[in-house]
Formats: structure tokens, C-alpha cells, sequence
């Protein structure tokens, strides 16, 4: 496999915090990667712009990385 058709690693996203009396941006983010609720949980692709919003809200969640 070629590294120009390298599909990115996955990322599993858990809400461990609350984004109510956070900032508007920080609630818009969570909704952005697809959380809701503390302890829902997400995939997503490795990429730089989800790596982005992670920082934004990384106070509000945790990763891991998804082992193949």
C-alpha cells in the first residue's frame, strides 16, 4: 500500500466532562466531533483538523487511539 492511499488511524473520542458553563466555541466543537452526552463516544479519522478541535476542547475529553 502506497502512503498517498494510506488510510489515517482512528481516534475513539469520549466526552468525560460537561459543556454547560463552557464558551459557546467549546459547545459547538463537542457538537462538531459528534458528542452529546458525558461518556458518549465517538471515532474518528487521525487528520490535522480533528486534531484541531481536540485541543480546543481537550479539558472536556479524552482519546485514545485505536489499535489494528
Amino acid at each position: 500500500m502506497s502512503a498517498a492511499t494510506k488510510t489515517p488511524a482512528q481516534l475513539v473520542i469520549t466526552q468525560t466532562k460537561s459543556g454547560i458553563g463552557q464558551t459557546p466555541a467549546a459547545r459547538k466543537t463537542l457538537r462538531a466531533l459528534g458528542l452529546t452526552k458525558i461518556g458518549s463516544k465517538v471515532q474518528q479519522s487521525d487528520v490535522p483538523s480533528v486534531r484541531g478541535q481536540l485541543l480546543a476542547v481537550s479539558h472536556l475529553v479524552s482519546v485514545e487511539e485505536v489499535v489494528r
